[in-house]
């Protein structure tokens, strides 16, 4: 009799735990959620979709707002479905982090008004209000002489990293110290100074070629600069001094894209 109590109270032990582990498992099923965003699918948490009360996502969740279905049977939301990792990363992180060189913040903000986040809305725009300032603002690059300014060239452009690629070459070419060419400069943000430029015949020497090799002319390195810009896709607006009636001639160039 112990013994078929014993076997009994096992079993109902064992019913019990299994029904609970059932109702568990049911839960945690209903807390995911597939999203078929502009036909890609998203799987995510309930508790992710409805972290801001008053959003397009939580109105859905909690049946506040309407929404269709696809065959399948997951919610279906006519969107952009490539830039919704990115509101979903937000909904998640409780921050804006895009990659890096991205360059959809209108559209980003689109979709964030029509999802009703407000925050995210907000920060989209205040990252590109950043981008158009930054973009508009004229960054330069000299080359120069410490003994005599008016030896070297100056690269006005509205592309930071334009300005960058141009200094990071010459500081290269620079520490390779080629036969002739001057050892001691100094590079601060914007300017590379060198303690002496090169004299010789056809004028100063500086070089710009890709395999370290080359020592060319000052006037040699402006057309370099100008090569590069134009691959980038700038445009050479004019030279800053057009008082000595050539590109060749003026000690100064200025990029815009």
């Amino acid at each position: 009799m112990e013994r078929k109590g014993s076997r009994r109270e096992n079993e109902c032990e064992e019913k019990i735990s299994n029904s609970e582990s059932s109702e568990l498992d049911k839960d945690y099923k209903t807390t995911l959620i597939t999203l078929n965003v502009g036909g890609y699918l998203y799987i995510t948490q309930k508790q992710t979709l409805t972290k801001y009360p008053d959003s397009f996502l939580e109105g859905i969740i909690n049946g506040r707002i309407m929404c269709p279905f696809d065959a399948d049977g997951h919610y279906f939301i006519d969107r952009d479905g490539l830039l919704f990792r990115h509101i979903l990363n937000f909904l998640r992180n409780g921050e804006l982090l895009l990659p890096e060189g991205f360059r959809e913040n209108q559209l980003l903000a689109q979709e964030a008004e029509f999802f009703q986040l407000k925050v995210l809305s907000e920060a989209v725009k205040s990252r590109w209000e950043k981008e158009q300032l930054a973009s508009r603002e004229t960054t330069f690059l000299e080359i120069t002489d410490s003994h005599d300014r008016s030896q070297g060239l100056r690269i006005f452009c509205n592309a930071p990293e334009f300005i960058a690629k141009i200094k990071s070459r010459i500081v290269l070419v620079s520490k390779s110290r080629l036969d002739g060419f001057p050892e001691e400069f100094s590079v601060s943000s914007n300017i590379i100074q060198f303690k002496y430029f090169i004299k010789s015949e056809n004028g100063t020497r500086l070089v710009l070629k890709e395999d370290n090799t080359f020592v060319c002319t000052l006037e040699t390195l402006k057309f370099e600069a100008i090569m590069t810009a134009l691959k980038c896709g700038f445009r050479l607006l004019t030279s800053l001094d057009c008082s000595r009636g050539s590109i060749v001639h003026s000690d100064a160039l200025h990029f815009i894209k």
